[in-house]
Order: structure tokens, then C-alpha cells, then sequence
């Protein structure tokens, strides 16, 4: 719960920060976007398909990279987690730098991150998880509301889960549209501060684990 409570508050911030910058567009999901590449597909806007299309293969990428290092569409803890969580905050920091050059790069690093980390945790305990955006989750929450208003049971505990990720993110995207509007781009700083944090905490913690090994087998002379 608070490893996805963190992170969507660290995608808040960071799509707030790229909402308000030069091109307006999200980094943290597609839907919106890919609404606006039909929309310029249709007024043969070569310029908008070239950058929105862009962009949504960068957040493809992203999830690609995760598929290929974490390779689980189920949480379970291991050390792939936290090198992703490492070249997450690597990508955001590319991010930043890219944007003192060139908004549009800095935009594509930034998508990238958001794409690697929204595919990092495909479902947990049943319940699908994301923590770059709140579509699916929103729809998630209002079933099990509307089910819970019709009597039916419902698991309390992924509804308080689904909660705590919808503030966060909401709570990330306020601060960062705070910190953007009185320091700009510098406001990455904060998710690049906590995805590190993440990454560090987490491979601490994994270190201290157990290790599971396998029983030693007897052998038998012939």
C-alpha cells in the first residue's frame, strides 16, 4: 500500500509539472492523448501526429522496459523491482536535464518513466493496479460503492487501497503544479527524490530477507 501510495504520488507531480509546460500534454497515460493523435490524423496536422505519436511510443517504451526487467504481470518481491525503480528516477533526472534543452525530449524522457512505472505492478491481491492515472481505478472504486449500496459484499481493504492511490495522486499533482509554478522544471526533483528513496528502501529491505534455498538431496552409491 505505501509503495503505490508513493509512486502515484510521485506520477502526480510529475504529469502536473509536464501539464504545464510548453505542449500541455499528459506523460502519465494515453487515453487523452490518443484522442488528440486521431483528432490531428483528421486535420492532417503533420506536426501533432509526428510529436503526440511520439510520445505515446515513448510511454510504450517505457512499459516495455518494465516487461523485460520485472517480466511478472503479478506482484512478487525480487530485485528486479528496485532496478527499475533505479532507472525510473534515472530516466526522470534525463528528464529534467532534457527539458533545459529541449521540451520536447525532456517531455518523451518523462513519458518514458511514467510508462515503466505504471507497468511495473500489474495487479496485486487481485485488484489491478495503477499509479499513473485513475481511470480504470475510479471505475474499480465506483462498482465496488455501487455494489456495496446494493448489499452485496465487497473487500473493504482494496477499496481503502484504491482510495489511498487516488489521493496520493491527486495530492502529487497538487504540489507539483505548486512547485512548477514557482520554480518550473526544478519541481522533478521531488519525484526523482522519492522514486530513489523507493529504490533504496526497497533493496534494503530485500536484502534482509530470507533467501529460499532448496533442500540438499541425498545420494545414494550405487
Amino acid at each position: 500500500m505505501w509503495g503505490g501510495a508513493v509512486l502515484a504520488f510521485s506520477a502526480g507531480c510529475v504529469n502536473t509539472a509536464a501539464l504545464m509546460g510548453f505542449a500541455n500534454l499528459s506523460v502519465s497515460h494515453v487515453t487523452g492523448n490518443v484522442s488528440l493523435f486521431a483528432a490531428a490524423i483528421a486535420y492532417l496536422d503533420a506536426r501533432s501526429i509526428l510529436y503526440i505519436g511520439t510520445l505515446l511510443l515513448s510511454f510504450l517504451a517505457g512499459a516495455i522496459l518494465s516487461g523485460f526487467i520485472i517480466g511478472q504481470a503479478a506482484l512478487k518481491l525480487g530485485k528486479r523491482y528496485g532496478q527499475a525503480l533505479y532507472i525510473e528516477a534515472a530516466l526522470l533526472l534525463v528528464s529534467y536535464w532534457l527539458y533545459q534543452q529541449h521540451d520536447f525530449l525532456g517531455q518523451l524522457a518523462a513519458a518514458m518513466a511514467c510508462g515503466l512505472q505504471n507497468a511495473m505492478v500489474a495487479t496485486y491481491s487481485g485488484a489491478v493496479i495503477r499509479t499513473t492515472h485513475l481511470t480504470g481505478l475510479t471505475s474499480d472504486m465506483g462498482a465496488a460503492i455501487g455494489n456495496w449500496l446494493a448489499g452485496r459484499s465487497i473487500s473493504k481493504p482494496t477499496l481503502g487501497f484504491q482510495a489511498v492511490i487516488w489521493y496520493c495522486f491527486c495530492g502529487g499533482s497538487a504540489v507539483g503544479a505548486y512547485l512548477f509554478a514557482k520554480v518550473g522544471y526544478e519541481a522533478l526533483f521531488v519525484p526523482i527524490t522519492i522514486v530513489l528513496t523507493a529504490a533504496f528502501i526497497y533493496n534494503y529491505a530485500s536484502d534482509r530477507l530470507p533467501e529460499k534455498r532448496e533442500p540438499k538431496r541425498e545420494r545414494h552409491s550405487s
